[in-house]
């Protein structure tokens, strides 16, 4: 049985993981310590359809599922993240562009273990665009099949990433004002540092945080939640290499 304390104690963490999405260190420890308490914290998450993970010296409140109120949703990523004019089409290029980016840490999608310390913003757009030109291989009647099953507009996407205005991707202003795709892929990071899953290390360099580390180990590779698009993903840089 609980008492008042532990309860109160867990509301109080619970509270502020609700509130800023984390909490400190010695949250963290009481967390960690106590039994009760985590287990109390743990129950007031799942209600929320969330979890609770330690990542480095924080604890993070991270959403497990679409339904969870603390989910971002698409009109949120859109508005504050992409642009005015964004559409659902943008959302997956934004979904696969962070797919692509964690797979550059973790050799292909087949190791918990990162395999590099940091990636640039070109190597990035490189692999990105590389995974695009692997689709365009496909034949238009095969992509759609892809379409279908893996419930993902990978045909879209291919007609999406050639729209994008790559003229002037060598200019030296590649931000989000900028209709390129290292522009996109600018938006694509300022949405993951808001969220605290990259730090920006300059120079166009780029690394994952502990928090995103411990995501990736726990849920990125899982097919319950990537339905298989990271196996794809992966064929495609099979097919890439192997041209």
């Amino acid at each position: 049985m609980y008492d008042n304390e532990q309860v109160l104690a867990a509301f109080r963490l619970y509270s502020q993981l609700s509130r800023d999405g984390q909490a400190d260190t010695e949250s963290m420890r009481q967390y960690i310590a106590n039994d009760m308490i985590r287990g109390l914290v743990d129950q007031f998450a799942q209600e929320v359809d969330c979890t609770v993970i330690p990542a480095g010296d924080k604890l993070y409140l991270v959403p497990i599922a679409v339904t969870s109120p603390f989910h971002v949703k698409n009109a949120t990523l859109k508005k504050e993240f992409l642009s005015a004019k964004a559409k659902n089409i943008d959302l997956y290029m934004m979904y696969l562009a962070i797919l692509v980016l964690f797979g550059e840490f973790y050799d292909s999608y087949h190791s918990y273990e990162m395999t590099r310390d940091f990636i640039t913003m070109g190597n990035w757009l490189e692999s990105v665009d590389a995974r695009i030109q692997a689709l365009k291989e496909h034949d238009p009647e095969d992509l759609q099949a892809l379409d279908a099953e893996y419930d993902y507009n990978w045909s879209q996407l291919v007609e999406k990433w050639d729209a994008i205005d790559d003229l002037r991707e060598s200019s030296k202003q590649q931000d989000g004002r900028t209709n390129s795709r290292l522009g996109f892929l600018s938006l694509v990071q300022n949405f993951l540092i808001q969220q605290g899953l990259v730090s920006d290390l300059g120079n166009q360099e780029i690394t994952l945080t502990e928090k995103a580390k411990t995501i990736v180990q726990r849920y990125y590779m899982d097919t319950e939640y990537n339905r298989g698009i990271l196996e794809l993903i992966s064929s495609l840089e099979r097919r890439k290499e192997g041209a």
